[in-house]
């Protein structure tokens, strides 16, 4: 870990111009854990003065899901997460490329990648491959059915390459494998991790080229990285195992390794690995559900690092001063949803309350409820310190906009009360509501209410909580002053005469 730590030092330093990437495949919405992978990568280069790059990783056509790459883009977005080279989209939503290092999308860089490949082969670190799939499957049944390792068995690879040759222009199908080295060990230095060995005649001859013309992502990978000048790649921990074949190549073309950081895996609380049969995985389940991108990003920042001290609120542009890959933790990261909604009731609590209205506007009018005549800010103000979500807020104030409540008129009764009681306590409470004249207002309506519950000897629980369901409909809610200064008088008294009736 000595030598990880030199690494970071210098980096500190500016000896160094970093660049670091994040390269997503755009097949499907973005994952949280590629979020995370994206934020760190984010994090380090303007910790370090550096630059932060987007690429897209494309070459799996049939994986491709239309509109994922704008997602992508919009995603990083709402994050706050800025891209200062490769694919990025504008205000109206297009989708475009900057940087003098494109392509960006792996699909338009094929003759790159070929023209590297056909230099791999010619100096005999890679070779044609003319297995058929049929032929590699019986040899990975035989070494299954032996309990041998199971992988390519090298029969193409000490095939001439003149012959070779001679078969790919007769037009045989083919693909290209590179020539993993079969002895000795390869060695990295870890950002995470530390040092990690890799016996190299475990790791069998991936496959570099597909006979569709089409790279593999380690080929490709590689290849972007070095072109593109990424001096740090940051990834999730599924990548590690492949990352010797990666540094063979860098190997084999002369290049310079880049500094490799490893994420440990995002878990749930069984320790499961997150998937979207266990729940909400991707970054827009949690946007439609209104997590809020401040609490978000705070909370993803924390599964896996931590700068120290009792301190776990941070603004984004404070975590690009204090993050640290010093402080980077190995052992897997629990996605704790408690915590996540801890962050978010904070931020939405502490949020301006106009802030918070224009926050919910779309939820509102996705649930069809017609806000626009109403004073929003004291609608929000009702959930604001208790919400965990923004649609929990909104669920939770969708009561405010009905014309008739339903619900059952037991919830009504107080404790060990009788409905008899409470319908007399609302019956009271209503004749001296409306005698009430001039200002209706939350404050005046406590300052006034409580002294009558007092001076007719009732118990404040045996009146308010009538009322607040009343106002409701709901077993929890806000207060009923809070309520009623929202609603105004007049649809404060046609609710509890309602309450009355149900009764």
């Amino acid at each position: 870990m000595n030598e990880v730590r030199e690494i970071l030092h210098c980096v500190q330093n500016d000896r160094i111009m970093i660049k670091t990437r994040f390269a997503p495949s755009p097949t499907g919405f973005l994952h949280v854990g590629g979020l995370r992978s994206a934020l760190y990568a984010y994090l380090f280069a303007k910790k370090n003065g550096g630059t932060f790059l987007l690429r897209i990783e494309d070459t799996d056509r049939e994986r491709f899901v239309e509109g994922a790459v704008e997602n992508m883009v919009s995603a990083l977005h709402w994050a706050g997460i800025a891209i200062d080279e490769g694919v990025d989209m504008d205000e109206g939503d297009k989708v475009f490329q900057k940087g003098d290092n494109g392509p960006y999308m792996q699909s338009e860089r094929l003759e790159i990648y070929k023209k590297y490949v056909d230099q791999l082969v010619d100096q005999g670190d890679a070779y044609y491959c003319f297995c058929s799939k049929e032929r590699l499957t019986e040899v990975r049944e035989y070494q299954q059915l032996n309990k041998l390792p199971t992988g390519y068995d090298g029969h193409c690879r000490d095939l001439d390459l003149s012959e070779a040759k001679k078969r790919v222009e007769a037009g045989e199908g083919c693909i290209v494998r590179m020539k993993m080295p079969k002895e000795g060990v390869t060695t990295i230095e870890d950002m995470v991790r530390g040092k990690v060995e890799f016996q190299n005649k475990l790791i069998d001859d991936q496959v570099i080229l597909k006979a569709d013309g089409f790279p593999t992502y380690h080929m490709a990978v590689v290849v972007d990285d070095h072109e593109m000048g990424i001096t740090h790649v940051i990834r999730g921990e599924e990548w590690l195992p492949s990352t010797p074949k990666h540094v063979a190549l860098y190997n084999m073309l002369g290049w310079e390794l880049p500094q490799f950081a490893h994420l440990s895996m995002l878990v749930n609380e069984q320790k499961q690995k997150l998937s979207k049969r266990h729940g909400d995985v991707s970054v827009e389940d949690f946007k439609e559900k209104g997590y809020l991108p401040e609490a978000m990003v705070n909370f993803i920042a924390f599964l896996g690092w931590n700068p120290g001290g009792d301190r776990e609120l941070f603004t984004l542009s404070e975590l690009e001063k204090e993050f640290d890959f010093a402080k980077v933790h190995k052992p897997a990261a629990v996605f704790n949803r408690e915590k996540l909604d801890w962050y978010n009731k904070h931020y939405i609590a502490n949020l301006d309350t106009t802030e918070l209205v224009e926050r919910c506007k779309s939820f509102f009018t996705n649930q069809g409820l017609e806000y626009e005549a109403w004073n929003m800010e004291q609608i929000v103000k009702l959930e604001q310190g208790r919400a965990n979500t923004l649609l929990e807020l909104v669920d939770n104030v969708s009561f405010v906009f009905a014309e008739n409540l339903e619900y059952d008129p037991e919830l009504i009764v107080w404790k060990k009360s009788t409905r008899e009681d409470a319908k007399e306590k609302l019956t009271l409470l209503s004749e001296f509501l409306e005698s009430l004249e001039g200002e209706w207002s939350t404050g005046l309506l406590e300052e006034k209410v409580l002294p009558w519950i007092k001076d007719q000897g009732f118990g404040n629980g045996d009146v308010l909580w009538p009322t607040r369901v009343a106002l409701s409909g709901q077993k929890n809610s806000s207060g009923p002053f809070e309520i009623a200064g929202v609603l105004g008088q007049e649809k404060t008294l046609s609710r509890i005469k309602k309450a009355i009736e149900l009764l």
